[in-house]
């Protein structure tokens, strides 16, 4: 969006400016990229205290009703109905030809399915949602909440200190909180790879809560440079670069957010979108033709999105979606989609580099081993 006027902007937007964040258009909203100390830096920071994120473009909804987890899992290859009180799941939308309309996180609250989207996809998948299952429960649209995250190995110590109680979670569990008289809702999750929460905030509280935070030692803030270069060395797609609507779940490597029940031989296997597909591919009577894999360059060179990956002989067997040099292996890293044949770890491809052939490497996701805690 060139029309920087037209952007929106979040709760934090002044405590941003303060801080001398470098501001960019994202889905939307004027957002920070950087803060002085850069994106190097704030990644390290990250790995060894506490980032501060803030993440309030994204969209968050509440599904309310009986029949909301039912409603829910007809959209998503994903088990809704058994999810546990307070308990968090990873899930995918799915169009009907079993594309990613979007990935998503929900908690099941009990009074409600607490749902956060990605901020470039809010407003159509509310469209999407409504469309599909809004005659079955109440969609309570929440896009004016503020969303914090607040990820590394010393997060826990610092949020205790405001939020006392949040170290009983572990990863994947949520907990409601009060925080000065503002209702919070608190999960213990993040896109980074390291332990860390992420925080909704009514947006008349964001600015205060954001300043507690900074207010501890551990804690400082991050933009969305090293948002990116986190994620992408956890191995985590980032929406529009890794999945898309043309990408299945079973091509982008993300079996493992399908649960049994869901699978052929299942209890309530299918009735999703694009179930006839997802499932062949799943089950392998119809083997996706190309997969998501890491890779690693074996010269230092960065290996950028939409670059091309050739086997030995240059012809062409895939596409880079997603790549830098990652700061903590500091080595170039990628992902990207090759033809299945290539998919095994060890295999030996090219990227094709401003005409150059870069020699690189199939190799295990994540990059950084990722550092949950599961108690």
């Amino acid at each position: 969006m060139s029309d920087t006027a037209s952007l929106l902007t979040t709760p934090l937007n002044a405590l941003h400016l303060e801080l001398g964040a470098r501001m960019v258009p994202f889905a939307g909203y004027s957002m920070p990229v950087q803060y002085p100390a850069g994106l190097m830096a704030e990644h390290q920071h990250t790995r060894t205290a506490a980032g501060l994120f803030d993440v309030s473009h994204m969209g968050q909804l509440r599904l309310v009703g009986p029949d909301a987890a039912a409603a829910f899992e007809t959209l998503m290859p994903v088990d809704v109905i058994g999810l546990g009180l307070h308990k968090q799941r990873y899930g995918l939308l799915l169009n009907d030809d079993g594309g990613i309309i979007d990935d998503l996180m929900f908690v099941n609250r009990g009074d409600d399915l607490f749902v956060i989207v990605n901020g470039a996809c809010k407003h159509g998948d509310l469209a999407h949602i409504q469309a599909r299952i809004g005659g079955r429960c109440t969609v309570d649209v929440q896009f004016d909440r503020a969303l914090l995250a607040l990820q590394g190995p010393q997060a826990v110590t610092a949020l205790q200190r405001v939020v006392p109680g949040v170290e009983q979670l572990v990863f994947m569990t949520g907990m409601p909180a009060n925080w000065n008289g503002a209702d919070l809702y608190i999960t213990r999750s993040g896109y980074t790879g390291e332990d860390g929460f992420e925080i909704s905030v009514p947006a008349n509280a964001a600015d205060a809560f954001a300043r507690a935070l900074l207010a501890q030692p551990e804690v400082q803030p991050i933009g969305l440079g090293a948002r990116n270069s986190l994620r992408l060395e956890a191995g985590l797609c980032l929406y529009g670069n890794d999945i898309d609507t043309t990408t299945t779940p079973v091509e982008a490597a993300l079996n493992w957010a399908m649960q049994k029940v869901r699978r052929t031989g299942g209890e309530r296997a299918g009735g999703f979108p694009g179930a006839d597909k997802v499932l062949a591919q799943l089950d392998g009577t119809a083997p996706a033709t190309r997969k998501r894999v890491g890779l690693i360059a074996k010269e230092r060179v960065p290996v950028r999105e939409h670059v091309e990956l050739q086997n030995a002989a240059g012809e062409r067997i895939g596409e880079v979606t997603s790549g830098l040099i990652g700061p903590t292996i500091n080595q170039p890293i990628a992902m990207g989609y090759v033809e299945s044949g290539y998919a095994a770890l060890g295999t030996q491809v090219q990227a094709l580099v401003r005409g150059k052939a870069v020699p690189m490497e199939v190799a295990a996701l994540p990059f950084v081993p990722n550092r949950y805690y599961r108690g």
